[in-house]
């Protein structure tokens, strides 16, 4: 069937049509939701709740650019508002720390130690170092998305990096010592 054929099947809340949907984009859209996530729990939730939101915004897609793109933006506001809900952003201190490069030696960090440390960022860091870092996001959009200044997001942004900077060389000198 068609991504065409499945959307407007979709639209006219086929059960079937929905299954193959979520089927087709379950794998992609957990890992955009793993990203923003604390633990994998959380992430299975927020895909839940983005599909619930797919579902019922399916007549909303213009077919416009890319279908999985506007699936990632549901999935990615899905988590926003989980955290926006929680106020994570109530920031007061809105100084610029320097940004902090992060040199990995990728031989001895994998994929799922990086994923960890950032899963493990305090809420606000992690979500804008995802959508500024991962998803290519501006400041000023991020910004407009978790209802904070511009210097919020760039205060945040380098304070997960310094953070993450920190946790890659304390693990590379203790695998180094080890």
């Amino acid at each position: 069937m068609s991504l065409d054929e499945l959307i407007a099947k979709c639209i006219k809340k086929d059960s079937k049509a929905q299954e193959q949907l979520y089927t087709r984009y379950a794998n992609t859209l957990f890992s955009v939701s793993l990203k923003y996530a604390r633990n994998y729990t959380e992430a299975e939730d927020i895909l839940q709740d983005g599909f619930i939101t797919i579902f019922e915004k399916i007549t909303q897609f213009k077919h416009k650019g890319s279908f999985e793109g506007w699936l990632k933006r549901i999935v990615i506001n899905t988590a926003l508002q989980r955290y926006r809900k929680q106020r994570v952003f109530n920031i007061v201190n809105e100084e610029l720390i320097e940004q902090e490069d992060v040199i990995v030696d990728e031989e001895d960090v994998s994929l799922q130690f990086l994923l960890k440390i950032v899963q493990e960022l305090p809420d606000r860091y992690r979500l804008v170092f995802n959508l500024y870092a991962l998803d290519g996001y501006s400041h000023k959009e991020i910004a407009t998305m978790l209802e904070i200044s511009e210097g919020t997001s760039k205060s945040n942004l380098a304070r997960a990096r310094m953070i993450l900077k920190q946790k890659v060389e304390s693990f590379q000198t203790e695998s180094k010592t080890s």
